[in-house]
């Protein structure tokens, strides 16, 4: 599954299509912005959906398809042209303008696309690659811990508890970027939990390069010449770069399992003998 596909997955027709609309906006907006303003449009975009969670009829309001656009617009502006930059105001103004499905996918959208304003970030410092990887790693680390996975998602757990738990996960080795993603994430799950949530932002860091991502289970550690000779494999496979996230997963014995989207390749040893267990079954 792309990022794209991720993102949308949790949303209705209409929905998926404000969202799609809003993050072009969100390109346009900021084709020439530096990394420092990408940050405070992200900052500002999730400051908008947290007031629009707290104010139930501004926000039923804002997504009320059977007001104009036009008028929707106009709130918009009197509410936030003051108080945020031109790019976040122009990215504000078209969220509300698009007929999403529920007022509630209104503030999802936003803060989907607030974190996608800090990956353009990311990549505009070059940071973006230690982003990416450093987002499925965790997503890992957290989806192998079904009573992590569970304190991070409850939204009844003590705020500042989850987050000194999260700070002691990523502590200072990690991107900043990473570290905003991941408390953002945490305090405002969307989707269907945080481990999803972590590998669709991965995801999306991926796309940003124009690339699929490849998740690659091996008994062993793959060597850095098998590494460059599989992605060029895949690549003439697939027909478009790939991004290789490797696992070591001893219980394979040999060979390797990838999968790329929906589709799973399984070379293994382990998946040979389950396929011949089947058969003989």
């Amino acid at each position: 599954m792309t990022s794209s596909a991720g993102l949308l997955a949790d949303f209705h027709a209409a929905s998926r299509d404000a969202l799609e609309a809003t993050r072009r906006r969100l390109g346009e907006a900021t084709g020439q912005a530096s990394a420092g303003d990408l940050q405070t449009v992200a900052d500002q975009l999730d400051a908008v959906a947290d007031l629009l969670r707290r104010e139930a009829v501004l926000r039923r309001t804002l997504a009320d398809s059977s007001r104009s656009a036009e008028d929707r617009e106009g709130l918009a502006s009197r509410l936030v042209d003051q108080q945020v930059t031109s790019a976040t105001a122009d990215v504000v103004r078209t969220a509300v303008a698009q007929a999403w499905s529920r007022p509630d996918d209104l503030v999802s959208g936003l803060r989907i696309v607030a974190r996608e304003a800090l990956l353009v970030s990311a990549e505009r410092d070059g940071r973006l690659d230690a982003v990416e990887d450093e987002l499925f790693r965790l997503g890992r680390i957290v989806a192998a811990e079904p009573a992590l996975e569970r304190l991070l998602a409850d939204p009844s757990a003590d705020a500042e508890g989850k987050q000194q738990v999260l700070d002691r996960l990523l502590a200072d080795r990690t991107e900043a970027t990473t570290r905003k993603l991941a408390a953002q994430l945490v305090a405002h799950p969307t989707g269907r939990g945080i481990a999803q949530g972590l590998e669709r932002l991965a995801e999306l860091a991926a796309e940003r390069r124009e690339r699929s991502v490849a998740t690659v289970r091996s008994p062993i550690a793959l060597s850095d010449q098998q590494q460059r000779r599989l992605a060029d494999a895949l690549t003439r496979i697939y027909r478009r770069d790939i991004t290789l996230h490797l696992e070591v997963d001893p219980a394979l014995v040999g060979g390797l399992v990838i999968q790329v989207g929906d589709e799973v390749i399984d070379g293994s040893v382990a998946g040979r003998l389950d396929e011949l267990g089947r058969r003989l079954g």
